[in-house]
């Protein structure tokens, strides 16, 4: 599948600024992988609390960047190019790893794998990199529903 730019997220994820955390989808294999991108830079709303001597990007945000990169995978693989009145939803986390911080001027590199769908629960296997090494690790559960 072809690259998704900015644009073409925004219609697959109902996400904003600041909450839109995937800037490119660089590959996509539905029903078997997803490799997207986020840019990280200083004017991020979080640094100036987290931690303004030492900037570092929220483990939790890393988590959330890797959900919506599940998302557009999962929205992909349905066959969904546009998402509008559906939502997904992320409904567990489990073998999350963090193993590096992440911090301004980094670029985050995520590989989401499907894993398996049971009654509407969606596994993903999900790993983000900088500089090719591994900053964090998960399993990922979503659900999509009506907005």
């Amino acid at each position: 599948m072809a690259v998704l730019e900015i644009e073409d997220i925004k219609k697959l994820l109902p996400h904003r600024y600041p909450f839109l955390l995937v800037d490119r989808v660089l590959e996509c294999n539905p029903g078997e992988s997803l490799r997207a991108i986020k840019n990280v830079t200083i004017n991020e709303p979080f640094f100036p609390g987290h931690f303004p001597e030492r900037p570092v990007m929220p483990g939790v945000l890393i988590i959330e960047a890797m959900a919506q990169a599940a998302a557009l995978l999962g929205a992909l693989t349905s066959g969904q190019m546009d998402t509008h009145g559906m939502i997904y939803l992320l409904v567990g986390v489990d073998k999350v790893r963090f193993r590096r911080p992440v911090g301004p001027g980094d670029q985050l590199v995520f590989d989401v794998r499907y894993q398996t769908v049971r009654r509407n629960i969606w596994k993903f296997s999900a790993e983000a990199r900088v500089d090719s090494q591994l900053v964090a690790s998960a399993e990922l559960l979503t659900t999509v529903t009506e907005a």
